[in-house]
C-alpha cells in the first residue's frame, strides 16, 4: 500500500512542478526564484508526510476525492520549506544529493560586488515562498469545509510547534550538559520530528476523512510516538551509521554537540573522568578526532546505544498498542504496523 501510494503521490509531485509557473507566475516574478524552487522540490525524497496524509484519509473513508494526492503535497513542501532553513541554521552544504538551497543562491551571486546580503538570505526568503506554496496545495482537496478548516488548523500547528521545536533546540545548546534533562531531549523529540512528520500528517488525513475527534486523537498519539522513536533511531545512525550510507560522517552529531538521548544516558551513566571528557566537547571547546571517538566508545561502554534501542522497542510496542485499538480500514492499519516496523529496525 505504501509503495502504491508514494508512486501516486510522486505522479502529481511530477505535475505540480510542470504546473509550478502556470499556477504562481514565477518566472514572471523572478527566473531564478521559479528555476531554483523548481530544482530543489524536484529532488528525490521518502515522501513519509505526505504518504502518512493519505494513510489517514484513507484509513476512514473508501473514497479518493479529487485533490487527495494534490493536499498531501503540502506537507512535501512544508518540509522543503524546513529543509531550507534548516540548512541555514547548521550551515549544510548538501541536501538531497544537491547543494543546498543557500549554497545555490550564493553561488548566483558570487560575482555581484557590494551587496548587503548573501545567499542565505535569499534562501531564507524563498523558503517562506515555498511555505506559502504548501498552503495553497493544501486547499486543493474537495471535502467539506468544516473539514478542510480542522485539518489546515492542525497543519498550521504542525509548522509552528515545528518552528518552536527548532528555537528551543538552538538555545537549548547553551544550557550546560550537566544540566540537561531527559524530558528536555524528548521534548525536542516531539516537537521537531514527531508532530509534523508522524502525527500531523496522519491526523490531517483521519480530519479531512471525518473521522471521529477520538480517533483523530488517537492516531495523532500513535504518531507522536512513532515519531520519537524515529528520531532516536535517526540519532543512533548518525552516532553508528556508515558513511557511505548516510553521506555524513559518524561523528557529525557529536562535533555538532547534538543534545541526543545517547549522549544524555551516557553523561547520566559514566564515571568523573568520562563526565569530564563529555563536558568539554559538549562545551563548544573545539575536539579533535581522538576527542570525538572516545565519546563515541563511552555511548556503548555505558549501555547508552542498548539503552536507546530498548527505549525504541518499548515506544514501538505503546503505538501498535494504540494502533490496534482504532477503528480505521484493517489494510491501512495493518499497512502502518508493517511501515513502523520497518524504519525502526535497529
Amino acid at each position: 500500500m505504501f509503495l502504491k501510494i508514494k508512486n501516486r503521490v510522486e505522479r502529481e509531485l511530477s505535475l505540480f512542478i510542470r504546473e509550478l509557473n502556470r499556477n504562481y507566475s514565477l518566472s514572471k516574478l523572478s527566473p531564478v526564484l521559479f528555476s531554483n524552487i523548481k530544482e530543489f522540490i524536484s529532488r528525490k525524497g521518502k515522501r513519509i508526510r505526505p504518504i502518512l496524509f493519505c494513510i489517514g484519509y484513507r484509513g476512514f473513508s473508501k473514497n479518493t476525492p479529487p485533490g487527495l494526492y494534490r493536499s498531501a503535497l503540502s506537507l512535501e513542501l512544508l518540509h522543503d520549506f524546513m529543509l531550507v532553513h534548516d540548512d541555514i541554521i547548521d550551515k549544510s552544504d548538501m541536501r538531497r544529493g544537491g547543494p543546498s538551497m543557500h549554497v545555490l543562491l550564493n553561488k548566483y551571486i558570487q560575482r555581484a560586488k557590494n551587496l548587503k546580503f548573501k545567499g542565505d538570505d535569499l534562501a531564507i526568503v524563498t523558503g517562506d515562498v515555498m511555505y506559502a506554496m504548501a498552503l495553497d496545495a493544501f486547499l486543493a482537496i474537495r471535502e467539506k469545509p468544516e473539514r478542510k478548516e480542522l485539518a489546515l488548523k492542525k497543519l498550521i500547528s504542525a509548522a509552528l510547534h515545528t518552528g518552536s521545536g527548532e528555537f528551543i533546540e538552538l538555545l537549548l545548546g547553551t544550557k550546560p550538559i550537566e544540566k540537561i534533562s531527559k524530558k528536555d531531549i524528548y521534548k525536542i523529540y516531539a516537537y521537531k520530528t514527531a508532530n509534523y512528520t508522524f502525527a500531523s500528517p496522519l491526523a490531517m488525513g483521519a480530519i479531512l476523512a471525518g473521522a471521529k475527534e477520538t480517533q483523530v486523537k488517537k492516531l495523532f498519539g500513535y504518531g507522536m510516538l512513532l515519531g520519537r522513536s524515529f528520531q532516536i533511531k535517526d540519532d543512533i545512525i548518525g552516532t553508528f551509521g556508515e558513511r557511505k550510507k548516510t553521506g555524513k560522517s559518524n561523528l557529525t552529531d557529536i562535533n555538532e554537540a547534538k543534545r541526543t538521548l545517547l549522549i544524555w544516558h551516557a553523561y547520566n551513566h559514566c564515571d568523573r573522568k568520562s563526565k569530564a571528557a563529555i563536558k568539554k566537547v559538549f562545551s563548544g571547546k573545539r575536539a579533535g578526532k581522538k576527542e570525538l571517538l572516545k565519546i563515541r566508545r563511552l555511548l556503548s561502554a555505558t549501555g547508552s546505544l542498548d539503552y536507546a534501542r530498548r527505549e525504541i522497542k518499548n515506544l514501538l510496542l505503546k503505538s501498535e498498542r494504540i494502533i490496534q485499538s482504532l477503528k480505521m480500514r484493517k489494510e491501512c492499519r495493518a499497512a502502518l504496523v508493517k511501515f513502523s516496523r520497518q524504519i525502526l529496525s535497529v
